[in-house]
């Protein structure tokens, strides 16, 4: 394994939070990092650099140890400050340079104006980088909205020329675990019996399964690998899981590089209530391990004790393009996976194009049955 030493271009003190500052090497403006290339661009002089020359260059992507991370013993490397600003109507965290003190929430459009407060945290461990421009990115929330024959057309107008999709990296918790379960049930096997029933007053013989069930004991064993969990309240749990799959092997060891130019979101689940989420999950697959080891045509399970060890876990940052519009009173949000292109969003509906359909069906309906009246 190999250490990642602090970024060039950040400063971390105990007395303030970190600051990541990227000015261009030919003219001093910001750089921001470029999907298409995977490098750092300035837009003001077109100058580029590539990623990955520094110290992180072949680093591995290491876990960390849940219980120390719980203690509150994680070495003081693996902690950072950031300066956020807090959405009042959705409470979503989100990173901003020292000098934005106004700005628009990326979530919900709730223009929110507040001081930058601190938000001391688990550093990231990993970044997925964007690997889809904002151009891209808009198209395919145009294209998706496009698909909606039901949807305003006020709207798709309004999303087709409206301002630029933002791009923010949105935190998530990845667990792995060893587990070993010991569980007792019962395997149940269908057979038949034959029956005489009166049907229509005649006697007829019925097949009637049944089930003889016969103890079952026994262990299972499984290692959960980069569990995922969604560590933000501000996207709905439902748009996230829309957006997967995620390519996790493709996980770049984190560099502050890479969100240049992109906002990041705090997180806001902690640690350990993402790490019940995912033993949740772990739950239910190892009860369907259980079942399919006590086999048989039916299963029934008594008790299950599962053994937990070397419980590992890392802060990632996925990529995500969002776009927040307000229309006609209402918020409409649109996510697009910042590396595939899935879309998701609220489904907005036409009330006008609804009641033309309604219309339509009962003329449609209405002409059926008068061809038909007449027909007879």
């Amino acid at each position: 394994m190999i250490d990642i030493p602090p970024p060039p271009g950040s400063s971390t003190s105990a007395q303030g939070p970190e600051e990541h500052r990227f000015p261009c090497n030919q003219c001093g403006a910001d750089y921001r990092f470029n999907p298409g290339d995977g490098a750092l661009t300035c837009d003001h002089c077109g100058y580029s650099e590539p990623i990955g020359a520094g110290p992180w260059k072949g680093a591995a992507l290491r876990e960390m140890d849940f219980d120390t991370a719980i203690a509150q013993q994680l070495p003081d490397a693996e902690i950072e400050e950031t300066r956020v600003l807090t959405c009042t109507n959705c409470a979503a965290q989100v990173e901003f340079d020292p000098d934005t003190h106004a700005a628009e929430c990326p979530f919900c459009a709730t223009p929110v104006v507040t001081d930058t407060g601190i938000n001391r945290h688990i550093k990231p461990r990993g970044v997925l980088p964007f690997a889809l421009d904002e151009r891209s990115a808009h198209k395919a929330m145009s294209d998706w909205l496009g698909g909606l024959w039901f949807a305003p057309n006020g709207l798709k107008d309004y999303a087709r020329k409206g301002r630029r999709m933002q791009g923010i990296y949105v935190p998530y918790w990845t667990f792995d675990a060893d587990t070993q379960t010991a569980y007792r049930g019962e395997r149940g096997v269908v057979y038949y019996e034959t029956h005489t029933v009166m049907r229509g007053g005649k006697r007829v013989k019925q097949q009637v399964p049944k089930v003889r069930w016969n103890p079952k004991s026994g262990r299972v064993a499984r290692f959960f690998d980069d569990v995922l969990v969604l560590a933000s309240r501000s996207l709905p749990k439902s748009y996230a899981d829309a957006l997967e799959p995620w390519d996790l092997p493709a996980l770049e060891p984190y560099q502050p590089e890479y969100l240049a130019g992109f906002r990041a979101e705090a997180y806001t689940v902690e640690l350990a209530e993402g790490q019940a989420e995912a033993r949740a999950y772990m739950t239910r697959v190892i009860e369907r391990d259980v079942r399919f080891d006590i086999g048989g045509d039916r299963q029934r399970i008594h008790a299950m004790e599962t053994a937990v060890r070397d419980v590992t876990f890392k802060h990632i940052l996925l990529p995500v393009w969002m776009a927040a519009y307000k229309y006609r009173g209402q918020t409409y949000r649109f996510v697009v996976n910042g590396r595939t292109g899935r879309v998701q969003g609220e489904r907005p509906w036409s009330a006008i194009k609804i009641t033309i359909a309604v219309v339509l069906g009962l003329l449609v309906a209405a002409g059926v049955g008068y061809l038909a009246a007449t027909g007879q």
